[in-house]
């Protein structure tokens, strides 16, 4: 499969997933929505984005999906700092910040994969 649309497609379903139930969702990556209640809402924030980042590559195309694939590796990046960062200053334990970040290195591979395969 085009590594564009796996990862466009992973994207709407991993959205979907967490707007649908945000308490399964944060409970896959190994966060706590009964000790922290604000992590639901924060994962609709993280559903929501990755839908639209999604649809809005797959439907695009030439420049503009390149801009995109671009701009969705950025956003992986930003999430893999995150959750190193999260690690560092003790929000989450080693073992969830790796559930947090290898997701997002692997987005970032898939998407630079996509950039680059053209």
């Amino acid at each position: 499969m085009n590594p564009v649309i796996g990862l466009s497609l992973g994207r709407i379903a991993v959205g979907a997933a967490a707007l649908a139930n945000p308490q399964a969702a944060a409970k896959m990556f190994q966060l706590d929505p009964v000790t922290n209640p604000q992590v639901p809402y924060v994962v609709r924030l993280f559903g929501s984005r990755e839908i639209a980042l999604g649809v809005v590559t797959l439907v695009a195309r030439g420049k503009a999906q390149r801009g995109l694939i671009g701009l969705g590796i950025l956003v992986d990046g930003a999430d893999a700092a995150t959750g190193y960062f999260a690690m560092q200053d003790g929000s989450v334990s080693r073992k969830t910040a790796m559930t947090l970040i290898a997701p997002a290195v692997g987005a970032m591979a898939s998407g630079a994969l996509g950039l680059f395969r053209r």
